[in-house]
This record gives structure tokens, sequence and C-alpha cells, in this order.
């Protein structure tokens, strides 16, 4: 299938082939028909890519700071090889259509195969042939509605929005400032409230729509003051509507002007937010700002999940205004179609951003999409990208997962070690598909892992999921007897685990993503210990909030099983022994923004009589290191420092050894797979993998019973 793609880092711009998205639980498969292209929001990201790296960096210092951060911690080289990785990455543009059911998801219900539907939200209603969207996301489209109207669904459910929070009252007077689409639209909405409406643009067309459409006043924006003196007899307006875009504060100043006592101010579209006190002050001026389609949006339980927020409690959600926008079109109440200044096919849509960009030089306010493709979606679950032989003697790779960790650290590091052969790749979106299979020649791309296990040229599995989707993959990879490299953890629940310990029969390498066991300091401080050995490990872990994917024990599993595993393992190898007992305890805070669990002391017993702790904190100062070990035993003692330092303390001798940039060890780990897999022989013992993992589920046994914890090896 095709989709409109833009590369972020150098804001080329294209239609490229990609393969179809995969049909999760809690959505459907939608074949579009007609996107609508919101000139204003895509104009302002289209723009913002074609900035050169410095004019992006003035752009946003909040995150140049952030680099400079890391560049302390990890080392300038680095740290620049993931900004310029997370900078080359294709986005999706588009964020509103209508379309048709393709194929249901096992857990939705109310929607069959064939229904119209209007879909909403950046990153699932793009300017794409199919899309997936959850159910949250999108709803039927009423009989005498069309395609066309329908696909201004999301910029009429912000347009919608933005009235709800000013609060309109029958026959109250409103000012409109700004009177593009969404401008254009909540005119037509507040007068559909029974309201009397000014409206102000700097374009004199825009100006005439907007009376054409019932605005009871329309003006430039530099005679708005004194119109709506005039249109409110003096008094100045009950409401007024800010969605116009712009950088300069003018409008929130004029806004505070043209208000009568108590008026309210609603933000919709992008204006400077210099708030004049003394103005609002003296009026005691509301001020408002309406968050894009309504309740729900940014919020993952909601829109990704399909968990809707009660009815009686929440009465308009970004849904719900997606139907009542519908509704409203069915009423005649509100007209898409004369917003419509322009209309290409999807094969032509590159020219609609030539339009917005001033290349045509054209006036344009609402640009519509229309896809006329007959597609049969068994298809476009694959796309080959090039024909070259795959020799069987090479480490022929199948990657499944691309996100941030895997475009930044373990393709650069693939590409480092020599032997690996890139045959196929799967990801969740066929725009990341795309982009990575492109820059490093994958032999195809595609969206269902299936399309990688029975592949026969692949031997070997590398996945880079999300967490929750790991324990499946490594069975379909032990079942289809191939190599598997799994990023941490090996799994998030126990039961999992016992299922993969009874399925592996040793026949294939299974090896997980623990890398600090392959660092060259640690390799150091393995050679230079011997016997039972003491250690304590300190991780200045940093804050991960509460809403991001891996606090979600259903899907990240926590810290302490998605993360902690990795110290572990990392203990486990200095000690050379396996862990029979743990005890962990938190640090209890009235402050719950993040678990208790992720501020733990954990103390690790080992078979040959090593001990080790473990102390993980988030709530740490975040310019110190993250993680410093220090190791005594047989008259050695050592300190490293964050994988940038290293002092041994030996016969009354002391070595240090310093690096300029942080190794982990990810392109060694890299390396001890593919020999492993040549040779028969793991890098790391199966029975360690179980051990470590085992026992990141016992410390939170150990943490809920508040006891020792026993582990049966």
């Amino acid at each position: 299938m095709k989709q409109l793609i833009q590369n972020y880092k150098t804001g080329e711009l294209g239609l490229f082939d990609v393969p179809a998205p995969i049909c999760q639980e809690n959505g459907a498969l939608v074949q579009t028909t007609v996107s609508l292209v919101s000139a204003g929001t895509e104009k302002m990201l289209v723009d913002f890519a074609k900035k050169s790296m410095l004019a992006k960096a003035k752009d946003r210092p909040d995150l140049v700071k952030q680099v400079v951060d890391k560049m302390k911690k990890e080392g300038i080289k680095n740290t620049l090889e993931k900004v310029f990785t997370k900078l080359d990455t294709p986005i999706p543009l588009g964020y509103s259509l209508a379309g048709r059911v393709l194929e249901v998801g096992s857990s939705l219900s109310g929607y069959n195969v064939g229904d119209r539907v209007a879909c909403g939200g950046a990153g699932y209603a793009n300017h794409a042939e199919i899309n997936y969207v959850p159910k949250n996301l999108m709803v039927k489209i009423p009989d005498g509605v069309d395609d066309v109207d329908a696909s201004f669904v999301t910029v009429g459910a912000i347009a919608l929005q933005g009235v709800r929070q000013t609060d309109p009252k029958l026959g109250e007077k409103v000012a409109v400032m700004g009177l593009g689409l969404l401008g254009q639209l909540t005119v037509q909405l507040l007068k559909a409230n029974g309201c009397k409406v000014i409206g102000s643009d700097v374009d004199p067309d825009k100006i005439g729509l907007a009376k054409k459409l019932g605005a009871d006043e329309a003006c430039h924006a530099s005679e708005l003051i004194a119109k709506a003196s005039e249109f409110t007899g003096g008094h100045g307006v009950d409401a007024v509507v800010i969605t116009a875009s712009t950088p300069s504060n003018q409008p929130i100043m004029d806004a505070a002007d043209i208000s009568r006592m108590r008026g309210r101010v609603v933000l919709v579209g992008m204006v400077g937010m210099d708030v004049p006190r003394n103005s609002y002050y003296k009026k005691e001026l509301e001020i408002k700002l309406s968050m894009a389609y309504g309740p729900g949006r940014y919020d993952p339980e909601y829109e990704e999940k399909g968990i809707d927020y009660p009815y009686d409690l929440v009465r308009f959600t970004e849904q719900r205004n997606f139907e009542s926008f519908l509704g409203l079109i069915q009423e005649g109440k509100i007209i898409p179609k004369e917003l419509i200044t322009h209309s290409y096919d999807f094969d032509d849509a590159i020219k609609a951003y030539d339009l917005i960009e001033g290349k045509i030089k054209e006036k344009y306010l609402g640009i519509v999409l229309n896809y006329k493709r007959d597609i049969n979606l068994e298809d476009e679950k694959i796309v080959k990208r090039s024909e070259k032989p795959i020799k069987s003697d090479k480490i022929n790779i199948g990657l499944i997962g691309a996100g941030n960790f895997t475009k930044s650290v373990i393709l650069p590091n693939l590409q480092k070690v020599k032997g690996y052969e890139l045959v196929g790749l799967c990801t969740a979106t066929g725009v990341s598909a795309e982009g990575i299979g492109k820059k490093y020649d994958f032999k195809y791309i595609t969206t269902d892992s299936d399309e990688v296990f029975k592949n026969k040229e692949i031997n070997s599995v590398l996945v880079t999921t999300r967490h929750n989707d790991h324990a499946s993959k490594v069975l379909k990879a032990i079942e289809n007897d191939k190599h598997c490299f799994v990023e941490k953890p090996l799994c998030i629940y126990e039961e999992e685990l016992e299922e993969i310990e009874k399925a592996y029969a040793g026949k294939t390498i299974v090896q997980v993503g623990f890398n600090r066991r392959f660092s060259p300091m640690i390799k150091k401080m393995k050679e230079k210990a011997s016997g039972p050995i003491a250690v304590n490990y300190r991780v200045n872990a940093g804050i991960i909030p509460k809403d991001v994917w891996i606090q979600d024990r259903t899907i990240g599993g926590g810290r302490i099983i998605g993360e902690v595993c990795h110290f572990i393992d990392t203990c486990s190898c200095l000690t050379g022994s396996e862990v029979v007992s743990v005890y962990a305890t938190t640090v209890r805070k009235d402050d719950q923004s993040i678990p208790d669990e992720d501020n733990v002391n954990i103390v690790l017993n080992y078979v040959n009589g090593s001990t080790a702790t473990i102390s993980y904190y988030a709530y740490g100062g975040g310019s110190m290191p993250k993680e410093y070990i220090e190791l005594f035993g047989n008259g050695v003692s050592m300190q490293m420092n964050d994988f940038r330092e290293l002092i041994i303390f030996s016969g009354g001798k002391k070595e240090r050894i310093k690096k300029a940039n942080q190794d982990k060890g990810f392109a060694a780990e890299l390396e001890a797979f593919k020999l492993a897999v040549k040779n028969g022989k793991p890098a790391i013992k199966f029975d360690s993998i179980i051990n470590t993992t085992r026992a990141a589920f016992k410390i939170l046994e150990s943490i809920r019973s508040g006891k020792v914890v026993l582990i049966d090896n």
C-alpha cells in the first residue's frame, strides 16, 4: 500500500510503498476513501522538518539541554549517534479521514467489514491507503453524510471542543479570531448553538466566506476592536475563541480589549501567550485552553487500549465529539464542503503540499485527498525491497521491532559487527519499516511477524519489541528452530518463564540483551576477581512517569522486571554463580507519582557464597552518573563509574582505566551472539538467563511479603 511520509531530518516528502498495518484486538483496519489535509497543523510540521539543524535547535532549546546533559554522562560520540538516529526518522502525516472497515479486531464489537467510518488521531488516521484505528478514535458515519464531509471529523472535533470550553449561552455574542478551517467551523458551531458571532481575519476571502456561512459580522483583524464595540453596543463580547495561528501576542491582547467584564477567552489555535495581566485582571477575565479533540486525547488507556470514560461523568469524550460533529453535518447545521478549495487524487498528494508550502501560488483552505485504488489486504502485508541473494553461511537476521533503542543502539552496532545479513524487518507500522528498511538495506519489510518466522532464509531472529511481546516471540523462535536474541526482559510473567523453560530443548541459541556483562570494564572486573566476592551496585535510574508504557505491568512489566534484571545479570556474571535467595525493601514515600518499587534496595545471595546488593533509585539527582559498582574479594577492590572509569586496588597498587565514551557492551554482545550461533555454544548459559529472570520475579514477591524469598534452581 502507499503512504505519505516525511523524513524528520531532511524534510523529504514522498509517497512510499509500505506494508499494511496489522489489525489489533481493540480496533479495525480501515481502507481510506478521503483524507483531509489540515493545512495549518501539517504546514507547521512540514516547515519544521525542512529547517536546518541549527534552526531546529533554536526552536527547541529544551531538547538541546537534554542533549548536552547526555553528552556529559555518555560522551559526545555516543550522544551524537543517538541524536542523529532520532532525527533520521520518518513521520506519518495526516490525522483525519473517512473510509471503510476492512478487518475487525477480536475484541471490537459494533463494527462490521464494509461499515463506513470516520477516524481521527495523529499516528492513526494517516494519509495512507490502509490504517489501523483503535475503537475510541473512530465512529460510524451516519446516513446522509458523505465521506468527503466526514473526513473533516478531527478538525470538527477540535473546533467543537473549543466551543464546549467556551460554554456559550443562547443569544450570547462571541468573537472568533482567525477564520481558517478551525475558525470557519467554530463560526458554524456557535451559530448552531444560538449565538451571535463576529469573526476576524487578515484574508478578505475568509472574511467573505465566514459571512456566507452564517457569521453576523466579519472584519479585518485590524478593525476588530472597533467593530466588536459596535457589535455589542459598547459592552464587549461575552466570549472570545482564538483559532488563529501566529507567534504574535496580538490576539490575546485584542481578546482582552473586546471582552466584557467577566468574559471568557478560549485558546484553540497556537498564538503567543504572554497574557497582559492588567487587562485581564481589571475585567476578571476567565482564560482557558482547549485540548485538541476533547477528553481522552493523549491518554493511552483511552486511545490505545480503548478504555472509555463513564458516560455520566465525561459526557463528551473525543469519540463522542466525533459523533456530535457528524450529527450536526447530518442535520445540515455544518457544511464542511463549503470549506474545500482543492481536491487531489492520492497519487498526486505531493501537489497538496506544494500548495501549502507556496510552490503553487494559489489561495487554499480545505484540501482533501481522494483514494481510488482497489485493495486486496492479503497482497499488502509484505513489501520486497531487493532480490539480493542470501548466503546460508551468514547469520541471516529477521528483526522484529524497531523502536528508538533499536534504531539508536542495536542497528548501528549490528553494522559494526561483521557477519550479519539483514533479511527481514517487521515493525508495528509501515512508516518505520520503510525508513529503516531503506537505511539498512533489508531484503523485505513487513508488519506481520509470521512473515519472519516462516521465512526459510532466516536462521536467527532479533526481538526488540515492547516487553509484553517478548515471550510469545521467543516461543515462536524455538518452535521454528530459529536462534533468538531478545532484548531484556525475557518475559514479564512467571507463567511465561515456565513455558519458555519447558519449550527450550537446547537445539538453538536463546540470548537475552544483558549487554553489560560484555562491556570491557565488566570483563576486566571479572578477570581480576576470584572466589566468593561482594558486589555493591548503585543505580541512579531517574524517573519514568507512571503513564509511560514500561510502568504498565501488562506491557512493560514495571522497572524491576524490565530493567533491574540487567543489574542482576551483571552481578551474576561477576560472581560466576546463581542467585539462591533475594530480599528487597522499598523506600516508602507520600509522593505516589512513581511506584515505591522504583526506589528499592535488593540483597542477592549466591550458590558460591557471594553476595550482591543492588541499590536502585529513581528519585535521585539527574546530574549524578547512572551506574556505580564496587567489588571486594580475595585481596582486590574495584570501583567502576558509569562505564567510563575503572579503578583497581590490588597488591598495594592502584590502576586507573578511563574512557572518553561509554562502552556498555552493545557491540560485544552482538559479536558474542554471532559466535554462539556459529559454534553452538551460548554466550550466556540458558540456566543463568532463567535464574536472572526468576530472581527479578522473586524481588517483587519479597517486596510484597517483606521476607527473604528462596529460588529453586
